[in-house]
């Protein structure tokens, strides 16, 4: 066996750290001048390959051991493992969609080329040119005709038995963790499919995909502190977009109809297995539509990308087996707070009725909060934790929701949703506040807690009104947290397992 010259149970850390490192670098570096100096270029400019590895396994697979075929392929891929066998080696490549052995005679290759195959390293790219062929005990294998380095891998590849385990390395280095871990390679595979599948629902009612600006003059679409930056030609500030939604509805306006974008956007807070500073996000749009439309969307895109990236929709939540196909339950946050304290709460009652009933309770209040951001607070110190199931949390108060229109039967609760799915919330959406008049009322009040040290609070947007003046129709607006949805169907629970570079403190070489 030839492989990394450490294979301790102490591999991983010792090379990660440094210890061993450097001698195994100048190993390799040795050989590559040995190869530069024979004339060879380790890094050609190409390879020209017919076939993916899964191609090969596809065509190939039912092969009976022994067999050895006329189809002659041109693979590549990375050397992950290697054993010499006298005249023989025995080789595992491993390319985007598969793996798959290769097999070396000395008498097929000649002298020369076996040595060279033997002096390859684990994480050593390589083409192929070969036979299709089983071996006796029936693994399907390329017989290296000829072999070509194609980028010499010069820091070794982690103990392939222990893998890379440490997380902090995981994340800093994903382009090793790709290499190595195959469970990180399965949660970008079904982040793909899950995007892939949410474009596939949205065409399929008629949408258009859109781009709208990622810098923008005022912060607007959600609660959360901006990234800020300057432009210098034009001399202005500028914020990194925390939300897509106020230039979606501006399309709405335009007349587009149903339009959706799916893109990063940008909050400068805290950093949690829940959150980190941009995330991807999925917003749509839908003219004619309200809140009931929107429910029953979100639960379709969720349940199709289960389907598609997973192959069911059963799904594990903190050690419940829940088939997201199933109808999903909906409850006004007022009543889950009263169902989780046993006093009714609603934002019409006194002020300081509820500062008493959220200190009864553990909660803090703000001395600028109304009666409506107390029920949220109460609603996440009390409720919130219990929600496991997939739960729309409807009827949020018309303060904590400038942009939603007033519930129809209660105007002081709007008509909005949050999903929440395993205590996580999934999804925000609800009956587009299209009346410009109130939407300035709104703006002004949040202007005004913005004022007095709120840095989650907007301001008003004059262009967003000019554009509600030209009239925008009834609209239902969704937003999904497209990480969080891969988080919920690939069974991971940090938010840094499903974002390839996810934001850490810088590293210290």
């Amino acid at each position: 066996m030839n492989e990394s010259p450490d294979a301790s149970p102490d591999a991983e850390s010792d090379l990660l750290s440094g210890s061993g490192l450097e001698a195994e670098k100048a190993k390799r570096l040795a050989k590559l001048d040995d190869i530069r100096t024979n004339g060879n270029n380790p890094y050609p400019y190409r390879f020209d390959r017919t076939h993916t590895l899964s191609e090969v396994r596809a065509e190939h697979g039912e092969l009976e051991p022994g067999t050895e075929t006329a189809a002659r392929v041109s693979i590549a891929g990375r050397m992950m493992l290697k054993r010499e066998q006298g005249k023989l080696i025995f080789a595992t490549v491993r390319d985007r969609s598969d793996e798959i052995q290769l097999f070396v005679s000395k008498a097929i290759v000649g002298d020369q080329a076996f040595t060279d195959i033997g002096n390859l390293d684990l994480g050593d790219w390589v083409g192929v040119e070969g036979i299709v062929m089983t071996t006796r005990k029936g693994e399907l294998s390329v017989r290296v005709d000829s072999l070509q380095l194609l980028s010499k891998a010069l820091r070794p590849l982690p103990d392939k038995w222990k893998g890379l385990t440490d997380t902090d390395t995981r994340y800093r280095q994903r382009y090793t963790d790709l290499i190595v871990n195959e469970e990180a390679r399965r949660t970008f595979q079904v982040r793909h499919a899950v995007i892939s599948s949410f474009r596939r629902t949205l065409h399929g009612h008629g949408y258009i995909e859109v781009e709208t600006p990622m810098l923008h003059l005022e912060a607007g679409g959600a609660h959360a502190r901006p990234f800020i930056t300057h432009h210098n030609t034009l001399d202005m500030t500028l914020y990194l977009r925390i939300a897509l939604e106020l230039h979606l509805k501006r399309l709405i306006v335009g007349g587009m109809e149903r339009v959706f974008e799916i893109g990063r956007v940008f909050r400068n807070e805290g950093i949690s297995t829940r959150h980190n500073p941009e995330f991807t996000m999925m917003e749509s749009y839908q003219a004619f539509a309200d809140c009931s439309d929107v429910i029953a969307l979100t639960e379709e895109l969720i349940v199709n990308a289960a389907r598609d990236a997973i192959g069911t929709t059963v799904v594990t939540i903190d050690d419940h087996t829940v088939d997201l196909a199933q109808p999903w339950r909906q409850a006004r946050m007022i009543d889950l707070v009263e169902d989780a304290i046993g006093v009714a709460v609603h934002p019409s009652q006194p002020l300081e009725k509820l500062r008493a009933v959220a200190g009864d309770h553990g909660v803090s209040c703000a001395p600028r909060w109304g009666t409506g951001k107390i029920i949220e607070e109460l609603f996440e110190a009390t409720a919130e934790h219990k929600l496991v199931l997939p739960t729309f949390v409807t009827g949020h108060p018309v303060e904590i929701s400038p942009l939603a229109r007033a519930d129809r039967n209660d105007p002081h609760l709007t008509e909005r949703f949050e999903l929440f799915v395993g205590r996580r919330e999934l999804a925000n959406g609800y009956s587009e506040l299209n009346d410009p008049v109130e939407q300035r009322i709104r703006f002004q009040d949040e202007q005004l807690a913005k004022d007095a040290g709120d840095d989650e609070a907007n301001g008003v947007d004059e262009d967003y009104l000019r554009a509600l003046e030209f009239g925008l129709p009834p609209t239902g607006g969704l937003g999904i947290g497209m990480d969080r949805v891969v988080m919920l169907l690939s069974g991971v629970h940090s938010i840094k397992e499903v974002i390839l570079f996810p934001t850490l403190r810088p590293e210290v070489f």
